[in-house]
């Protein structure tokens, strides 16, 4: 997280000794983010909205003292109601540092300050006089932010508080007075040494909260993305990020969080180098991740797919399947089609293996049909067990997520049929083998596709506008590459939510 949307990559790329790890190793990372220099630009392309933010939000004190002056005596001062006017911002400019900082520099900030100056003063005589007088104060600004990573924790900690401000102006105006000049003359140079400091002190103690308020913000959302009810990811620091001048890297835990269940591996084959930097936005993932939230699956009871009658009849009656259609008949002992219903379900929590071929996906599977006929409590006509292996490649086109399915293989296990001999006859098992796999797994991807782009569309991630987006899978490992533009959504929903 930096200043700006710059901190937005930041919300999962910070640390410091704050944090302490097992080893400096990457054996227990299960999720990786790199992204790259021009992703930073991007993001930095909407960094002065959140210092405008941070100037007009910060609270600026009252400010007095007091100076004895020739003749005059002491003269006691005081200015209060200090508000921002006007604020404008020419240019930002972000640098990754090798030492692990990220230089955010902010040129001609140009703000104007207003409020009320009082001034009173004991003469010679013992004469008390006090006056108040409207003033504007008009300043040309370069703001520095050197961000440090930092962790606590285990969540990202922005650290701005090496933040200086750079006068090039500050010019005092005095309403009120039919002669100001005088005053003018006497406060500009003591009122503006102190008030530079103020505004110094104040504006970098908002940009760091801010900086801070938007990391949480971040990570909280990330945190959702991969939640659904009561299954969810931990993606809390498992090592000390990376800062390159190209990159900035960070390495996450990826546990599973559900119930009670604990899932821990320490043999991640993550490495730098199985990253490039030729895209914006890089997400690594081991498949011990995919395998923990397919064992929650699992284990929440979701993976059961309900076929209506409807959709039997609509597989069933499919061209590649006509020759079969004496033994559909003799399954359904002449009822209807909407008088039946299919389940199918796991058996076991599936095993996923990633590939360069694909993502392989093995479970144990269920199938149940049953019929009602004239009100009766419905009838188990056929179920039987296979061993199901298909391999899928994924990607992601027009915000919708596309599961190609590039192989399968189906290996059969228990059998009952209340027409049939449990694996005595051969035409039944060759039809159940020919359905399963040209209609009843088309079948379940069909609904997995829509449910997983709803899910993430829920998350919001419709309202990022994606470009080119890959989903490469390796021996153990998946890389999700792309670029995109800004995310307005993100910033305005922050800085609704924060201000």
């Amino acid at each position: 997280m930096m200043t700006g949307l710059v901190m937005v990559s930041l919300a999962l790329i910070s640390t410091s000794a704050a944090c302490t790890f097992e080893s400096a190793s990457f054996n227990l990372t299960g999720i990786v983010c790199r992204m790259t220099k021009p992703a930073a630009l991007v993001l930095n392309q909407q960094t002065a909205q959140v210092i405008q933010a941070a100037f007009r939000h910060a609270t600026y004190p009252d400010i007095s003292g007091e100076k004895s002056m020739a003749f005059l005596g002491k003269v006691a001062y005081g200015l209060t109601n200090i508000q921002i006017n006007d604020l404008s911002i020419e240019n930002s400019d972000v640098d990754f540092k090798e030492k692990g900082s990220i230089d955010i520099a902010i040129q001609n900030v140009t703000a104007s300050f207003r409020g009320t100056l009082s001034y009173g003063y004991t003469g010679a005589w013992f004469v008390k006089l006090t006056h108040s007088i409207d003033f504007e104060i008009d300043s040309s600004i370069d703001l520095h932010i050197n961000t440090k990573l930092m962790c606590a924790k285990g969540r990202v900690v922005a650290d701005t508080s090496d933040c200086y401000l750079t006068f090039y102006k500050l010019t005092l105006h005095l309403q009120g007075d039919k002669q100001p000049g005088w005053l003018k003359q006497l406060f500009t140079d003591f009122i503006s040494f102190t008030l530079k400091f103020v505004l110094k002190s104040q504006v970098c103690k908002e940009i760091n909260y801010l900086a801070q308020m938007l990391s949480d913000f971040i990570q909280d959302r990330a945190a959702n993305f991969l939640q659904d009810g009561p299954i969810g990811v931990d993606i809390s620091l498992a090592s000390f990020p990376v800062i390159k001048a190209n990159y900035m890297e960070s390495h996450h835990k990826g546990l599973l969080l559900y119930k009670n269940y604990s899932v821990i591996f320490n043999d991640s084959m993550f490495a730098p180098s199985l990253l490039s930097e030729s895209r914006m936005l890089y997400f690594w993932f081991s498949d011990h991740v995919l395998n923990s939230l397919a064992l929650a699956a699992f284990l929440d009871e979701r993976l059961v797919l309900m076929i209506t009658g409807e959709e039997l009849r609509e597989m069933f009656e499919m061209e590649d399947t006509e020759a079969y259609q004496g033994i559909v008949q003799e399954i359904f002992q002449g009822t209807s089609y909407e008088d039946s219903l299919a389940k199918v379900w796991s058996l076991t929590p599936p095993q996923i293996t990633l590939q360069p071929e694909g993502t392989i996906v093995k479970s144990s599977v269920a199938v149940e049909l049953s019929i009602s006929s004239q009100g009766a409590e419905p009838t188990v006509v056929l179920y039987f067990e296979k061993e199901v292996t298909v391999t899928i490649q994924t990607s992601y086109v027009e915000k919708k997520l596309v599961l190609h399915l590039a192989d399968s293989v189906i290996e059969p296990k228990a059998f009952k049929c209340a027409l049939y001999r449990a694996g005595d006859d051969r035409s039944l098992k060759h039809f159940l083998q020919k359905i399963i796999s040209v209609a009843g797994i088309p079948e379940v991807i069909s609904r997995i596709e829509p449910a997983l782009t709803s899910l993430m569309n829920s998350k919001g991630l419709n309202l990022f506008e994606i470009k080119n987006p890959e989903i490469i899978t390796k021996a153990g490992y998946l890389i999700i590459q792309l670029d995109f533009d800004f995310p307005h959504h993100l910033l305005v929903d922050f800085l609704k939510k924060t201000l």
